[in-house]
């Protein structure tokens, strides 16, 4: 995004930035509430990192613990154990509500479902606000970044309205320039589409997409799979903990309580190059997912000469047509040519699941049909070779 030449001043709390291509690293975070019902724990010791420049979008059920995910790395609420890095600074030891305010200032851009902009200023004057705040920019410079910002989505005709005057996708359009006024390097945005219709929210995905390219980080909680699949990575919360995203990739029908259920006893190996997994005619024990990497579907052909029937890559996963079928495995699989980072699942495990997902259980269905039809065309091709 094109930024004006102006220096900004200086805060003497920022942290230099960390060196790490993580912007964001919670790292054993709880969050305890208490009530006259007594305490109840809705984060559950979560692990999280975020790179510099990803686009991430989280979704989870109402009461998952996603908003208070949010306000963990946001600052707005404070962690009842474990720590927050954001861009290289720890947000909560040894720092003041004051001294995080201004680093929020500062380093995070907030877009809220329900705009939030100040309803007796003007879209201009919300925009400069953030500036104001934290006293960033000459005070002469402020309404030609804040303009800048208002063109840049599409917003400089409106700029002297004030927000009750303007559609509520336009609303949405002005709380992102105000977002963006202090040029931070990431945004969180709480529902941001909620309220828009189609049109609109594709404009929002637009501007989030451009400020990606741009090297921002974002990290979106949404309900709308349209959205989710435009994002890098998609993160599941369920009852306070973070489903695996190898699983969630996976077995994308599952419902997320079977997901959870998977996530607490998922096993991983690294298998090297060329190494195999699992062997023609061995019982297959386990379901196997790939995390990273590439692996290779191997058969022999009519003058018992190898030849691959298939290559899987990262989110795929195989085993299932000897679990679901019984009998034992009918290829070979092998690491490709490089290092592959497999998940497993147990056999009694993942029958028990399946059985309770016929979404799923159908869906798989397709899939070992489809293999059993590739196996067929090629034991056809190595019977004529």
């Amino acid at each position: 995004m094109k930024t004006l030449r102006t220096k900004p001043k200086v805060d003497p709390v920022q942290q230099t930035e960390s060196a790490s291509d993580a912007m964001i690293e919670l790292h054993s975070v709880v969050k305890k509430f208490s009530n006259a019902a007594g305490e109840f724990t809705v984060l559950k010791g979560v692990d999280l990192t975020i790179k510099r420049g990803e686009f991430v979008s989280i979704v989870g059920k109402s009461g998952s613990g996603k908003s208070t995910l949010l306000n963990m790395v946001t600052g707005i609420d404070h962690p009842s154990d474990g720590h927050v890095v954001v861009n290289g600074k720890d947000i909560y030891t040894g720092v003041t509500e004051s001294q995080r305010s201004r680093w929020r200032g500062k380093n995070l851009g907030i877009v809220f479902q329900f705009f939030q902009l100040l309803p007796m200023l003007t879209l201009l004057e919300n925009v400069m606000l953030p500036m104001d705040y934290v006293d960033l920019y000459d005070f002469d410079e402020r309404p030609a970044r804040a303009m800048e910002l208002l063109t840049l989505v599409g917003l400089e005709k409106f700029a002297n309205k004030l927000p009750v005057l303007v559609s509520t996708g336009q609303q949405q359009l002005a709380a992102i320039a105000r977002a963006m006024a202090c040029d931070p390097p990431l945004l969180v945005a709480d529902e941001p589409t909620g309220n828009l219709d189609t049109r609109s929210a594709d404009k929002i995905i637009q501007l989030f997409e451009g400020f990606v390219a741009q090297g921002k980080t974002i990290v979106m909680v949404t309900h709308d799979p349209s959205l989710t699949s435009r994002t890098h990575r998609n993160i599941i919360i369920s009852d306070g903990e973070l489903i695996n995203e190898t699983i969630s990739r996976s077995l994308p029908q599952l419902r997320h309580r079977h997901m959870l259920e998977f996530t607490r006893i998922v096993g991983e190996k690294i298998y090297q190059p060329n190494e195999t997994i699992i062997s023609r005619d061995q019982h297959v024990e386990q379901f196997f997912m790939i995390r990273k990497g590439e692996v290779e579907v191997v058969l022999l052909d009519g003058k018992k000469k190898e030849y691959v029937l298939s290559r899987l890559q990262a989110g795929e996963f195989f085993g299932e047509m000897e679990l679901l079928r019984g009998g034992k495995s009918i290829a070979n699989v092998r690491a490709g040519s490089q290092p592959v980072e497999i998940q497993t699942i147990p056999r009694e495990e993942f029958l028990r699941v399946i059985n309770e997902s016929p979404i799923t259980a159908e869906a798989i269905g397709e899939i070992v049909q489809k293999r059993l039809n590739e196996r067929q065309i090629a034991d056809s091709r190595s019977a004529h070779r």
